[in-house]
């Protein structure tokens, strides 16, 4: 435990920090609130239209609409902007005379970011849709629950693998900050591929049979596809547990292949100035 305490306490001072942002969570809030209504109403048309034999029913597109919303701030779309800062600034120079492990140091505090960004807009969101929207009798717009107790349990493990997952692939991000001294290119070009190949954008079961399976196993498939179809029950049972095991399977990918290019990263940072 003395060699996790200095991860354990940047983490807890740094969600903390976050948390304190409370008018900031409820604009997030609202504003998720916005777009997910947007999206349920074209998945409602689309299903209007006559929309037969679709790999998704109406109920599991409002839950993975609803789900989406919930998670938004945990899709890898950019990098650590304190990293960024200190890129900017210089200070990341000091980075490397920490005695701690600048891997497991940034990931403490990213996490932690993630985590506090996304605990109250999500409380407030399943509040909203799994409450407030099924008691005003519009069910059919709200967040169902799984639809087991066993599809509960494995979503809560693959939503956890999803956090990890996260972290790992927005420590590349900052790794290429690093490396290029600058943020703009890797955060513009993150946040298409992970909109796309995630299925936040269209869900990956509306796309042709010969591309499923390929998408599936990508690795930006762990942060939203595999966690909500394990919800909604559209993976189950060995399914889900493979679906699980790559998220967890594609987190040391992107953890192992971090630690090696940070370091390299850092061993040739220079910093100029004066």
């Amino acid at each position: 435990m003395t060699a996790l305490a200095p991860y354990l306490s940047v983490f807890a001072a740094r969600f903390q920090l976050v948390l304190q942002y409370r008018a900031a969570a409820l604009a997030g809030f609202a504003t998720q609130c916005w777009f997910g209504v947007i999206r349920i109403l074209i998945f409602a048309a689309f299903y209007a239209g006559g929309a037969a034999g679709q790999p998704l029913s109406f109920a599991d597109a409002v839950a993975y609409t609803w789900l989406g919303q919930a998670f938004l701030a945990f899709l890898p779309w950019s990098g650590d902007p304190d990293v960024a800062e200190m890129v900017r600034s210089g200070s990341v120079a000091y980075e490397r005379l920490r005695p701690v492990d600048t891997y497991g140091w940034w990931y403490a505090r990213l996490l932690a970011w993630s985590l506090a960004r996304v605990a109250p807009r999500a409380g407030l969101m399943f509040a909203l849709a799994g409450l407030v929207i099924p008691l005003a009798g519009l069910g059919k717009w709200g967040l169902a629950p799984p639809p087991s107790p066993q599809a509960a349990v494995l979503f809560a493990l693959s939503a956890l693998a999803m956090v990890l997952l996260s972290t790992a692939m927005m420590m590349i991000i900052n790794i290429i900050v690093v490396a290029a001294m600058n943020d703009r290119g890797a955060n513009t070009l993150a946040a298409p591929l992970v909109n796309v190949l995630s299925g936040m954008v269209v869900p990956l079961a509306f796309f042709p049979d010969a591309w499923k399976i390929p998408l599936r196993l990508q690795p930006f498939a762990g942060l939203v596809d595999i966690p909500y179809s394990i919800y909604f029950g559209g993976l189950a049972g060995r399914e889900a547990l493979v679906g699980i095991a790559l998220q967890v399977a594609w987190t040391a990918v992107f953890v192992l292949l971090g630690r090696w290019w940070l370091g390299r990263a850092m061993a040739r940072l220079q910093v100029q100035g004066g």
